[in-house]
Order: C-alpha cells, then sequence, then structure tokens
C-alpha cells in the first residue's frame, strides 16, 4: 500500500509527464505593420497591414480603435482558435510603442506572437514564415524587439515587395510610391496561407507551418 509520500511522488511525475505531451503555446496574436492613414494604405510598406484588414474581415473579426494600444484591435475565432489582431496606428518606426503596451496588458508571450510584414529582400509575388533571426533593418520589427527588450523570438510572415535596385530610392519606393493593383494582388496571393498551414501556426507548430507554406508557395 502506498504511502501519502508515494503517492504524491507519483502524482508529481504523471503531472510532469503530461505537461510534457502538451503541445506548444498557441498563437495568441497577429500583428499586421504599417503606416497610418489613408495616403500610405497601398504603399509597399504597408503589405502587413492590408494583410491582417483582409485577415479580420474574412472571418468577422471586428477592428476597433484603441487609444491604450495606439491601434486597431479585434477579438474572435480563426479555425476556432481565439486570436487577437492589432494593426498599430502609430508610425512604423514607432510600432514597438503599440505591440508592447497590448502583450503586457493581456500577458501575451512574444513566442506567441506573429508579425506580417513587408520585406525588400523578396520580389513581389514571394513570401515566407519564419521565427527569430535577423531584421534586416526593418524599421518596424526594430522598434517592437526594442520595446520587448531584444527579444526576437516571435513568428514572422515577410510579404515579399521587391527593392528598387538603389539604396537611396527605398524610403521612397516603400511609403511614397502607391504600389500597383496587380502587384499588391500577386503579393497578397504569395502570403496566403493555407488551412493546414494555418492550423499548425496557430497550434504553435511553428516548424510544421512554416514547411506547409513553403512547400505550398513553392
Amino acid at each position: 500500500m502506498l504511502s501519502i509520500f508515494d503517492k504524491l511522488r507519483e502524482w508529481r511525475r504523471s503531472s510532469k509527464e503530461q505537461q510534457s505531451t502538451q503541445s506548444t503555446p498557441s498563437l495568441q496574436l497577429i500583428v499586421g505593420l504599417g503606416n497610418p492613414g489613408s495616403n500610405y494604405l497601398n504603399t509597399r510598406h504597408n503589405a502587413g497591414e492590408r494583410w491582417v484588414r483582409a485577415l479580420a474581415a474574412e472571418h468577422a473579426i471586428a477592428l476597433k480603435n484603441d487609444s491604450r494600444f495606439k491601434g486597431e484591435i479585434g477579438h474572435g475565432r480563426i479555425l476556432d482558435r481565439e486570436v487577437r489582431v492589432l494593426i498599430p496606428s502609430t508610425f512604423m518606426n514607432l510600432s514597438g510603442q503599440s505591440v508592447s503596451a497590448l502583450i503586457r496588458y493581456f500577458k501575451i508571450s512574444p513566442t506567441k506572437m506573429l508579425v506580417v510584414h513587408d520585406e525588400v529582400a523578396f520580389p513581389t509575388g514571394v513570401s515566407k514564415l519564419k521565427v527569430s533571426g535577423g531584421l534586416n533593418g526593418h524599421r518596424g520589427l526594430e522598434s517592437i524587439v526594442q520595446a520587448l527588450g531584444g527579444d526576437k523570438d516571435f513568428a514572422r510572415l515577410r510579404i515579399g515587395v521587391g527593392h528598387p535596385g538603389d539604396a537611396n530610392s527605398l524610403s521612397a519606393y516603400l511609403t511614397k510610391h502607391q504600389m500597383p493593383r496587380g502587384e499588391r494582388e500577386l503579393a497578397a496571393s504569395s502570403a496566403a496561407i493555407e488551412t493546414d498551414a494555418f492550423e499548425a501556426l496557430l497550434d504553435g507548430e511553428m516548424q510544421r507551418a512554416m514547411g506547409l507554406f513553403h512547400s505550398s508557395s513553392s
């Protein structure tokens, strides 16, 4: 017959085994980066904002301005998973103010966040998922990492928007020139995540999500 101490040790061992078999933390927040104002809406730099607006509309997630978080936020279900979405209303290089305010208020770990943004390293029509790693000089990502105390361990959906070929022209290319409708549609199509990859992403299975997304994109 087991003593009370033996039973306690057995309960602790069972509890640890259950925790080890649990799935990785699910995605809780999706952030779309851009600059505020209608004059920026169709620029290349706002590819992330457009993606999140389309996602919210598709899943009937209402977006509302909330001054506490310096952005538009929404809360709903995507593929039967509960998730929040955020579009900062700050300028791109201050995105961290909005993101950090929201994740601290709701106690969301950066590892449970997906940031959607434009990526000049890829041509229009190429998009990729990644976790952590370098920022490639993206001011929005730099602001977020700085606001999170250097934490880079969040997922990103990088939407290719191309490069003008001249570094001196890059700022105007991203923020001053409207992205032609055909290019916007091509970029959005390349960043579309099919159901199986999206389910893996929402369940926190990042490596599986990346494999499924990249295989379907190619």
